[in-house]
């Protein structure tokens, strides 16, 4: 089997996923989705910190749980359709690589929801931690990589080559066509840092 991986960029409520391989010297991108892990009725499901803003502790916790068990269900659902079509195709999933922010470590949920941007920050770890979740659900790997350090991986990983991969993943938008925004690109990237640089990288196509 061809080994592959999978990189995901979060986004409140949602994440961009791309799914990777290389084989005979070529990169593929073999999947790429957006993964929506809220219901579109669910009230403050988007932003679950900000919807419990005005809420007394115990009522905060009890919705933040749920809404977190939701976006987990949701998240490990998506993932297995994923992971089952890739295996379909005998690809091996090495493992699924998130990007992280760089935000300090979050204080308790009463000074989180008394000040408005630590709402954000909030959001950002629990939609991450619920694709994380997510992957262990489905015995998959995680490596969780901060978004300002994934230059530097490159660099470490690839050497010299890390710059014309940079190159060929920007130049993808023609060949496989919308979306292939920041959201694609970098997904790309990291679910490549799970994967042995090719001894001669030759091209990215989409299969």
């Amino acid at each position: 089997m061809h080994r592959s991986a999978i990189g995901i960029r979060v986004h409140s409520g949602w994440g961009a996923l791309v799914a990777v391989t290389h084989q005979n010297n070529v990169f593929e991108i073999l999947d790429r989705r957006r993964i929506p892990i809220t219901g579109t009725t669910d009230a403050g499901a988007s932003q679950p910190y900000h919807a419990v803003r005005n809420l007394q502790l115990p009522e905060a916790e009890s919705f933040l749980a749920n809404a977190f068990a939701a976006a987990h269900t949701a998240a490990s659902s998506a993932l297995r359709e994923v992971i089952d079509a890739l295996r379909a195709q005998k690809y091996q999933l090495t493992g699924c690589a998130i990007l992280m922010s760089a935000a300090r470590p979050l204080p308790p949920l009463e000074k989180i929801l008394a000040a408005h941007p630590l709402l954000h920050t909030a959001e950002g770890q629990f939609f991450r931690a619920a694709f994380a979740k997510a992957c262990a659900s489905n015995d998959l790997s995680v490596s969780k990589i901060k978004e300002r350090d994934l230059e530097v991986a490159l660099k470490e990983k690839f050497g010299r080559d890390a710059v014309r991969i940079k190159t060929k993943v920007q130049l993808l938008a023609r060949p496989v066509g919308p979306p292939w925004t920041t959201d694609q690109k970098l997904a790309t990237l990291a679910a490549l840092l799970l994967l042995s640089p090719p001894k001669n990288l030759q091209s990215l196509r989409r299969s």
